[in-house]
């Protein structure tokens, strides 16, 4: 069922629900343009706020959503453990002390360095511990996926992938689909590169939207949670704008045309870490 409401949400494996849309802050420098961002996305409605330890800017993150006069408990919090450690529980710690906060909402492994499995019973030693609702995984392919599978005993709720018509992953959100997993898209924008594309563009004019609101609405279609990043605040605004509208069959056919993976199972073209 496609998602035609701002605080429609996806039923995750461990009893919670994640927002279909939410606000990714990779690359925003810690600090103001970091704390702008997240407040002005809470101002507006979003309801996820994506981070990782890798990103630096967990601090910036936590103090906005204090100062946004919103809830804790209505705001989906994720965080990524950074696999270039040792322990994720302590880790994890350590997040949620730069946070200010006393839970995250999901704890995801950032990319499967060194294998699939080492880390995961560290994910779930940091739900027994109280300090993540949820723990899934970000970056791992089909293969990958079954692995981890078989040694696991919570299982991953979210799998958080480069999910775009250009980078248009079907095998891989169809494996995620079979495992019960979450699959949630980041740079569905291409980091801004796909928003000049042709095909793009024209969608957008017959549409009357933006061709960000295209692509960000493509996977949103596709069923998953995505998390486009700004610090811009009209764009953080327009890209929430996916919800009044919905792409037709034609358009969403000519959009899976430009996938350039061959509708891969694996979650990345080239691994960034040995």
């Amino acid at each position: 069922m496609t998602a035609n409401s701002a605080e429609a949400t996806l039923g995750l494996s461990n009893g919670t629900a994640i927002p279909v849309f939410g606000l990714g802050v990779w690359q925003a420098a810690d600090g103001p343009e970091t704390e702008r961002a997240v407040e002005w996305a809470l101002e507006m409605g979003y309801r996820l706020i994506d981070t990782a330890q890798a990103y630096r800017n967990e601090a910036s993150v936590g103090r906005a959503i204090r100062s946004s006069g919103v809830p804790r408990e209505d705001i989906f919090l994720t965080t990524k453990f950074y696999p270039g450690n040792k322990d994720p529980r302590a880790e994890a710690e350590k997040s949620l002390e730069r946070l200010g906060t006393d839970y995250l909402d999901l704890y995801l492994i950032h990319w499967p360095q060194s294998g699939p499995t080492w880390a995961w019973p560290g994910m779930e030693a940091s739900v027994e511990a109280g300090l993540t609702k949820g723990i899934g995984i970000s970056n791992f392919s089909a293969a990958e996926i079954q692995e981890l599978l078989k040694t696991s005993q919570i299982q991953p709720a979210v799998n958080q992938i480069q999910f775009s018509p250009f980078e248009y992953r079907a095998a891989l959100l169809a494996a995620c689909a079979d495992a019960g997993i979450v699959a949630q898209a980041y740079s569905p924008l291409g980091t801004g590169r796909h928003l000049g594309d042709p095909v793009v563009a024209r969608i957008a004019a017959a549409t009357g939207h933006t061709p960000a609101q295209v692509l960000i609405r493509w996977a949103v279609q596709k069923g998953l949670s995505v998390i486009p990043k700004s610090t811009h605040r009209d764009r953080i605004e327009e890209n929430f704008a996916v919800f009044d509208f919905e792409l037709d069959h034609e358009a969403v056919s000519a959009l899976d045309a430009l996938d350039t993976t061959g509708q891969t199972d694996e979650a990345l073209g080239q691994k960034w870490w040995s």
